[in-house]
């Protein structure tokens, strides 16, 4: 698995959960920030992998920025995948998939991701328009889009790639939308310490 990706990819449904509260801390240094990624509610209420801990560091380029995710004490050799979000925890609100987690052996990951990761990160529709049906279960793709005007997504969340990875884990095994085919397990990080409308991207003024 490619674990530095260009940003981009695809907008992805919302499920239900819910949510908690926390104390959010951004370091923020010239033209980078730095944050911590909180255990999601679910994975919290299952009392599952309590020692799981991820951190995020933005730096800006100039006409993008680079981000690099650090997480320790998962499950090894497990596949998750990063998405940029609208809200941290359910209904996610619009979602955009920008690439994969792995970890090795000692269930440690590390992966980067070129891409908008600032005050200026949003997603868009004017108006409706085809949209190609690729897949059709578990969740099938939407045909058309609904029109939006301009949305920031200044959260992050992360999820397992599959169910079985979850349940492997001692977590939920609900099986939610997000990644590339639509089979992915729950959310194990988010921004959830931040607020809604505040996420940590927001703070990044390239």
């Amino acid at each position: 698995m490619n674990t530095t990706t260009i940003a981009g990819g695809a907008l992805a449904l919302a499920l239900a959960g819910a949510g908690i509260a926390g104390t959010p801390s951004v370091g923020a240094t010239g033209s980078s920030i730095a944050f911590d990624l909180q255990r999601s509610p679910g994975i919290v209420a299952a009392g599952c992998l309590t020692q799981a801990t991820a951190h995020v560091t933005v730096r800006s380029t100039g006409p993008t920025e680079t981000m690099t995710v650090d997480a320790t004490h998962l499950p090894a050799s497990t596949d998750f995948d990063l998405f940029v979000i609208q809200v941290p925890n359910a209904p996610f609100g619009v979602s955009w998939y920008q690439g994969d987690l792995q970890t090795d052996a000692s269930g440690n990951a590390h992966g980067t991701f070129v891409g908008r990761f600032s005050v200026e990160t949003f997603a868009v529709a004017p108006n409706t328009a085809p949209a190609p049906a690729v897949h059709s279960t578990p969740v099938a793709d939407a045909r058309s889009n609904p029109p939006f005007a301009p949305i920031h997504t200044y959260h992050l969340g992360v999820w397992f790639n599959s169910p079985a990875s979850a349940a492997a884990a001692g977590c939920p095994s609900a099986t939610t939308p997000f990644n590339g085919d639509h089979t992915a397990g729950v959310q194990m990080f988010n921004t959830g310490s931040f607020g809604d409308r505040f996420g940590p991207l927001r703070r990044l003024v390239p």
